[in-house]
């Protein structure tokens, strides 16, 4: 028997379902603030309930808090004040076993309805979660609009078409019937069950709060598991407005609110004892190679979908359109200060320049013109503030000095503090490039998070291509470009793309850019190369969380 709300969004479903067929384009939620798609009202309402948890305790009536987290501040400089329940994960866990039952009573149908349901409130509080994205993150208020509500949503609601499609294929029951020649047929009434494997924990980051949480918190309870969100220490909010969402959906539905919790371990001894827990059967990562590679190594129990470091490349051979690809490259490498893990990092080029329409380009005019670019397409306070963003963590900042320094290559463009009229302590930073030599790959060869980026001199085009195939097979990429106006060059390219299994953007002189993903068409990350084990989103991606339960018997 279907659910109500698998019925009120029906046509959501379906749409979603027709386009990861098609890979063409849509987007379920209105990517633009607009008092048209979302109200009159709705942008001074989110701020206002954005505003109302600062300096206040966040409330969730989980089990087993045993304190409060204080320690979320803002790149912007501004007072959050903002206390989280700090609950015993073993508390959490054992909740979350005692709600799974239910959960799976309710039938795809009914966690799918659920789940639609929950993205549906999500996106009317898009305002509130973007200010919440903005202010903890150091994401530009766009970008925190886009990024942190429509696009985020998009992609919850990708993982649930994929989890739906996957789980649809299992028919409920079978009769079996086997001929016996003269002899009556063997009959068996078959029934299946799709069953979660268990509880999932989903550590968030904290550039992309929503985002690259979204995807496995919906996979994973789509399919039958209780979800801890655990979100990064500097970053609560918007995981925490999230949780609070769900939380009130399952209770408007007699479900036990515990199925889904903000997990906040009071030490560090607590989260390993968390992510180690034998009833802890999926992670989702998105951070860095070390800690994600503590995950895999030490959490056999779970089937862990991480998303790590990488080093992002573009090889420059020659182009038509000269200006356009030094406009596109300097939007590419200035927005959200390189805080993204699609940024491209190194871009190698042929020692001896490349063509253009514009006439031959030297390797070291090809860096001047697009410092000159960057610093063009920064000129205007209020484009930068926009763009750039807030550096989010101390780290970063201490990379950004150290390549300002000259420690990592030949300063090009050297990166720049920028005031904030609004948020006068705000970490604003302009973009660094730098220049170096193939061998000096110390400097290039590992990510360097932040708008940090290298203009790598090779020998030739063919070896830029054999530099960046293994910089990807060995470090790993979750994009790389080319820039050619030889199609022999592109076809070569493309066939790194496949040996290094890295997605491959050709050209982009316009508005589309290497670091942005599409929801419903482009796959984020193959799970094909070190960068990351998993792809948002795909079959594999939702297919492992749950498992088919059979009974039969003779009827």
């Amino acid at each position: 028997m279907s659910h109500p709300l698998l019925e009120r969004h029906r046509p959501l479903l379906d749409q979603a379902l027709a386009t990861i067929a098609t890979r063409g384009y849509w987007s379920a939620f209105a990517e633009s603030p607009s008092p048209k798609a979302y109200g009159e009202e709705a942008p001074e309402a989110g701020r206002a309930a954005f505003e109302a948890h600062l300096g206040k305790a966040f409330e969730l009536d989980q089990p087993g808090q045993c304190g409060w987290h204080t320690d979320e501040t803002s790149p912007y400089g501004v007072a959050l004040d903002v206390r989280y329940p700090v609950c015993d994960p073993q508390a959490l866990v054992a909740a979350a076993q005692a709600a799974m039952p239910a959960w799976q009573a309710l039938g795809a149908e009914g966690r799918v309805g659920i789940c639609l349901e929950v993205l549906q409130r999500l996106n009317r509080q898009s305002f509130e979660i973007a200010h919440a994205v903005m202010m903890t993150s150091g994401q530009g208020w766009m970008m925190a609009f886009q990024a942190g509500g429509p696009h985020a949503q998009d992609r919850g609601l990708e993982a649930v078409a994929y989890a739906w499609r996957e789980m649809s294929f299992i028919p409920a029951q079978a009769t079996w019937e086997k001929p016996q020649g003269k002899h009556p047929a063997l009959v068996m009434q078959k029934h299946y069950e799709i069953v979660g494997r268990g509880v999932g924990v989903v550590i968030g980051c904290a550039t992309f709060p929503t985002w690259n949480t979204y995807p496995g918190l919906f996979a994973a309870l789509a399919t039958g598991n209780p979800v801890l969100l655990k979100p990064h220490s500097n970053v609560v909010l918007p995981a925490a407005i999230t949780v609070r969402t769900i939380r009130a959906v399952l209770a408007e539905n007699g479900l036990d609110p515990n199925l889904v919790a903000l997990c906040l371990p009071p030490d560090r001894k607590a989260a390993q004892a968390l992510y180690t827990h034998p009833e802890v059967r999926s992670i989702d990562y998105t951070g860095s190679n070390t800690f994600g590679q503590w995950l895999i190594d030490h959490c056999r129990q779970a089937q862990v979908y991480a998303e790590l470091a990488g080093v992002n490349s573009i090889v420059i051979d020659s182009t038509d359109d000269y200006q356009g690809m030094l406009r596109n490259l300097a939007f590419t490498l200035s927005l959200y200060s390189g805080q993204m893990c699609t940024t491209s990092q190194a871009l190698v080029v042929p020692a001896g320049g490349i063509e253009t329409d514009e006439g031959h380009k030297s390797f070291e005019q090809l860096g001047e013109d697009l410092a000159g670019a960057i610093d063009k397409f920064l000129s205007k306070p209020e484009v930068a503030q926009a763009v750039l963003g807030a550096i989010q963590s101390d780290d970063t900042l201490a990379r950004i000095d150290a390549a300002g320094s000259g420690a990592m290559g030949r300063v090009v463009l050297a990166p720049r503090s920028l005031e904030y009229a609004e948020f006068p302590r705000a970490r604003v930073r302009t973009p660094a490039l730098l220049a170096c030599e193939a061998d000096e790959a110390a400097h290039y060869a590992q990510e360097q998070f932040g708008p940090i980026s290298f203009l790598v001199r090779a020998r030739d085009t063919d070896a830029a291509l054999a530099l960046v195939e293994d910089l990807t097979r060995r470090h790993g990429a979750l994009t790389l470009a080319i820039y050619s106006s030889r199609e022999a060059v592109i076809e070569a390219a493309t066939r790194v793309s496949w040996r290094a299994a890295v997605a491959l953007s050709i050209n982009l002189t316009g508005g589309v850019f290497v670091n942005q993903s599409a929801a419903f068409s482009d796959f984020h990350g193959t799970g094909g190369n070190p960068a990351a084990n998993a792809s948002y989103a795909d079959s594999a991606f939702v297919a492992n969380r749950f498992r088919v339960v059979q009974r039969r018997r003779h009827p």
